[in-house]
Parts: structure tokens; C-alpha cells; sequence
């Protein structure tokens, strides 16, 4: 007990200066923002920011999805900017064109490559410049509105609407700046979103302290649950029902940023989780990962490798005798007809 509380001492005397600095270069960039020393650049056509203002496992990609999805129900041309985390390309790149899919997630990051895969007739660009990318996008497939993905920081470029994501999970602790904590920018900074989403509030009861800081912003706010959908996929795109599963023995494995929701999600599938492994977000398997994964569910007893759709993209040409199936996690928003009052301006 002595010598952990001598660690906590001791990571508090690092990271909190480096807080502080972290701090005073987020306040000055901010502040050449909203006096226009830094140039903020429009697209010609209107763009939907989904962010979030701490790291990590906020769900903003089911939420990209779920609004191209409306989006294109109400007939429009949907395009999507993204940085493309974790690529090895750099500059502009086309993910898709809405038609022909990528064949290498190590180009576009694997979040691309998941949309790409399950959007039909959505456009997808990733640049670490989104200006850049975003013009790219409009002279190549002239969308009637572009979706940034993870642009809440990136104020170089103007959105029509601010959606900003806080997991129900945070903690007193979380809502300290990196790398004290989890925040990308001070909390009051919200006042720049136009709606936030609470998440995930079937797998976490968010925290008197959380549910109080979102009422002081004075912001719209809905919430959203997760849950399955119906169907697993391989990465041979073979298809079984969910239910399936139900009273068999699965190992369970992913490399996401809150994989919580997740395994509460597969608590209540009626199946017997015998194991276990999570990775860092975005990790990348090789092929011991895969060959202690299945050792490990060989000897738990499992029927079958379960682990999600972001992380199955990883495993083609690892070859293992146990069966992997990905869950596809879905989003319902409470309530939803809000959410929908603040798209409804763009169709």
C-alpha cells in the first residue's frame, strides 16, 4: 500500500506540469481561433463534426454510421473526412468511392476501412489536413454534406454542427487534462458543441459528477445505448445468427478504446464467456498474438474466438483452427427524435 502510494506521488509530480503545459498550448491555440489569427476554412457544402472531447472509446465511428445512415435515407449524398489513425500512407487518400472497397486497412486506418465496408454509396477521404481532404472529397464526388469524423479539435475547418460524444464511464479522474488524465481540452470548451451525446448508459451508470458537469453546459443532450445486432460475420464474410451462441462457451478478445460495452453486451447473449484478452486500442495482431489466442480458448473449453468488427479487419491471413466471429455493435438514442430535429436542417 506504501509503495503504491509512492507510485501515485510520484506519476502526479510528472504528469501534472506536463498537464499544465499541455493546457497552456491548448488555451493559446484556441484563443488564436476565436480572434481569427488562426484561419478557419469552409467547404462548399455543409459539414457535420462527430467528436469528442477525451481519448479513447467514446463510440464516435457506430455514430458516423448511424448518421450517413439517416442521412442517406432522407435522400442525400453523403461524403466522409477522416484522419486515418494508424495508416502507414500520408496525405490524401481515397478509401472508397461508395462502390469499390479497400482491400488494405494499413492504408486508411482501420476505422475508414470499417465504414468503408459498411456504408453503401458513401465516399470516404482520409487526410490529416481535412480542408485538404474535404476539397478533394467535393471535386471528386460532389456530396450534398461531408461527416467529420473526430473533428472536434480540428477548428481549421467550419462545421454546421457540432456533435461531441462523452462516454457515461468517465470518471472524476478521466476529466483532467492529457496525460494527468483523459481530456483533449479543457471541459468549458463544450460551449462550442451544438448537441452532446452521453454514451454507452446501459453499460455504465455515468457519475453524479458527470451527469452535473453536462447540465452546467447549458448544451442539448441526448443519450445512447448499445446493442448487438443480430448477426456474425467471419472474416470469409460467413454469416451466422447470433443466437447461436447462446449456451455455448466463447473467448472473447479486441483491441478498442472501452471494451466494456462490448463484453457487457455478450453477458446477455445467454453464452458463457470462459476467457478472455484485451489489447491497446488499435493494436496490431501478429501472428504469436493469434497463436496464444487460440491456445488459450483451445484450453478454456471454447467454441468459439469472439471479438468485434474493428478488430476482425486485422486478422485476415491468420489461419487458426477455432472459429472468430465479430459482433456488429449498434447504437439507439434516447430520445431519438431530438437527435433527428438537429439533422433535419440538412436534408
Amino acid at each position: 500500500m506504501q509503495t503504491n502510494r509512492i507510485f501515485k506521488e510520484y506519476l502526479v509530480f510528472i504528469l501534472f506540469p506536463l498537464a499544465l503545459f499541455y493546457w497552456g498550448l491548448i488555451y493559446w491555440r484556441n484563443l488564436f481561433y476565436n480572434f481569427g489569427f488562426f484561419v478557419t476554412r469552409s467547404l462548399p457544402c455543409p459539414v457535420i463534426s462527430i467528436g469528442n472531447i477525451s481519448v479513447g472509446g467514446t463510440g464516435k465511428t457506430p455514430m458516423v454510421e448511424y448518421v450517413s445512415r439517416y442521412l442517406q435515407s432522407k435522400g442525400m449524398h453523403v461524403g466522409i473526412i477522416s484522419r486515418g489513425y494508424g495508416r502507414k500512407t500520408t496525405g490524401s487518400v481515397i478509401v472508397t468511392d461508395g462502390i469499390t472497397k479497400p482491400t488494405s486497412w494499413e492504408d486508411v486506418g482501420d476505422e475508414p476501412f470499417m465504414l468503408a465496408h459498411s456504408l453503401k454509396n458513401v465516399p470516404i477521404i482520409v487526410d490529416e489536413l481535412r480542408y485538404r481532404g474535404g476539397m478533394l472529397l467535393v471535386k471528386k464526388f460532389k456530396p450534398d454534406i461531408i461527416i467529420l469524423d473526430d473533428g472536434f479539435q480540428h477548428r481549421s475547418l467550419n462545421r454546421d454542427l457540432d456533435i461531441v460524444l462523452i462516454n457515461s464511464k468517465d470518471t472524476i479522474q478521466d476529466h483532467k487534462l492529457l496525460p494527468y488524465g483523459l481530456l483533449r481540452e479543457p471541459w468549458y470548451h463544450l460551449s462550442r458543441a451544438d448537441i452532446l451525446v452521453l454514451t454507452k448508459t446501459n453499460v455504465h451508470k455515468p457519475k453524479a459528477f458527470l451527469i452535473r458537469k453536462i447540465k452546467e453546459t447549458g448544451r442539448p443532450k441526448i443519450r445512447n445505448t448499445t446493442m448487438l445486432d443480430k448477426t456474425l460475420r467471419s472474416i470469409t464474410n460467413n454469416q451466422i445468427p447470433l443466437k447461436d451462441i447462446k449456451n455455448k462457451k466463447i473467448y472473447i478478445f479486441s483491441a478498442i478504446g472501452d471494451p466494456d460495452g462490448f463484453i457487457a453486451s455478450l453477458n446477455k447473449t445467454g453464452t458463457t464467456i470462459c476467457g478472455k484478452q484485451i489489447f491497446t486500442d488499435h493494436y496490431i495482431y501478429n501472428g504469436m498474438d493469434l497463436k496464444g489466442l487460440e491456445n488459450d480458448a483451445k484450453n478454456s473449453g471454447a467454441d468459439y474466438l469472439i471479438t468485434t468488427e474493428k478488430d476482425l479487419i486485422k486478422l485476415g491471413g491468420f489461419k487458426i483452427k477455432i472459429p472468430i466471429y465479430a459482433v456488429k455493435i449498434r447504437l439507439k438514442f434516447h430520445p431519438e427524435s431530438k437527435l433527428k430535429r438537429y439533422l433535419q436542417p440538412f436534408v
